[in-house]
Formats: C-alpha cells, sequence, structure tokens
C-alpha cells in the first residue's frame, strides 16, 4: 500500500496547458476588430482631402484643354518661319489679338463659346517676360496683351515659350493664354 501511494503521489502532478478555448479572443474576433481597423482607416484616409483642400476648383479639365489647344492654335497661326519654330509674327499678334479688347473680339478670333452675343468663356492672352520677378503684373507687356481684363482670378492656363519679332526677352518670352467662366 504504501508502494501505491508513492506511485499515486508521483503521478498526481499537474499540468496546465493554454488552450485557445481558455483565452480572451478568438480568431473570429481578430477578424472582426482587423476589418473595423481597416474601414475606419479607410474612411479616414478617404474623407481627409476634402478635409485639407477648402474650397473646389473652379477650374475644370475642360478650361485647362481650351487654354491648351488656344495656346497651340496662337503659335501655329502666327509662327510664320518652318526654320524658327515657335518664332512669332509681332504685328500678325498684335493685329488678331492685341487689338481685342473685349471677350466679344477674341471670343470670335478664338472660336469661344457665344450665348446671344454674349461670351460665355472669358479668355485672355498675353506675352509675358521670363524673368523670376515675384511682380507678375511687371512681367506682362502691355503691347501685347489682349481679351478680357484678368486680375489673378481662377482660371485655367496655358503657357508657350516663344520669341516674337521686335521685342527683347531675355532669352525668350512666354504666350500666356488664360480661360475662364463668366
Amino acid at each position: 500500500m504504501a508502494r501505491k501511494r508513492r506511485n499515486q503521489a508521483k503521478t498526481k502532478t499537474k499540468t496546465i496547458s493554454i488552450s485557445l478555448r481558455d483565452r480572451g479572443q478568438t480568431t473570429q474576433d481578430f477578424a472582426v476588430g482587423i476589418g473595423i481597423f481597416l474601414l475606419a482607416t479607410a474612411f479616414v484616409f478617404s474623407y481627409m482631402p476634402s478635409l485639407l483642400t477648402p474650397f473646389s476648383s473652379s477650374v475644370d479639365s475642360g478650361q485647362t484643354a481650351q487654354a491648351d489647344r488656344i495656346a497651340a492654335t496662337i503659335v501655329d497661326n502666327l509662327s510664320e518661319d518652318p526654320d524658327r519654330p515657335n518664332h512669332l509674327n509681332a504685328s500678325a499678334f498684335e493685329e488678331q489679338y492685341g487689338d481685342a479688347d473685349d471677350g466679344t473680339d477674341l471670343a470670335a478670333a478664338l472660336g469661344l463659346r457665344v450665348a446671344n452675343g454674349v461670351p460665355i468663356d472669358k479668355a485672355n492672352v498675353s506675352i509675358e517676360e521670363l524673368n523670376q520677378s515675384e511682380d507678375r503684373s511687371a512681367r506682362r507687356i502691355d503691347d501685347y496683351t489682349g481679351g478680357d481684363p484678368y486680375s489673378d482670378e481662377s482660371a485655367a492656363s496655358a503657357g508657350r515659350i516663344v520669341t516674337i519679332d521686335h521685342l527683347d526677352c531675355d532669352p525668350a518670352c512666354r504666350l500666356v493664354v488664360r480661360v475662364w467662366n463668366t
């Protein structure tokens, strides 16, 4: 009997094992938690850009394409010498675009949208110097500006690097076309 008790004393060691049933977290809990975390993160990242941009831009891709088309048309129409690409004829520019003091003249010359004789889109065509000055009004060359007056409003803009007769831009000038809605 003493021997039996000794064997029982030896065999009564208790082993403790941690199984998944004894834990507080299951696989389903983990999957639901990660799913909620990912959805919350996606919501924050999709909502964040609208918090950072103050207002939606009034310039759309159609106006940007229109400004680019107008700039390309002006360069094609006023470049006479195929050996000198992007070299504009100054007198032709002044005749076609420099005398266009209001949007109606420029709308007819550039093919802008018109409703009841009133242009829907406003446009400004100007030749600017390439210098890096901060004052934009000092960069415009007043003799080579036409169309509606532009006063730093939201507009689609396109530019081309050009040279022009009788104008000493060092090393070149910039043709800038701006289009905006009324």
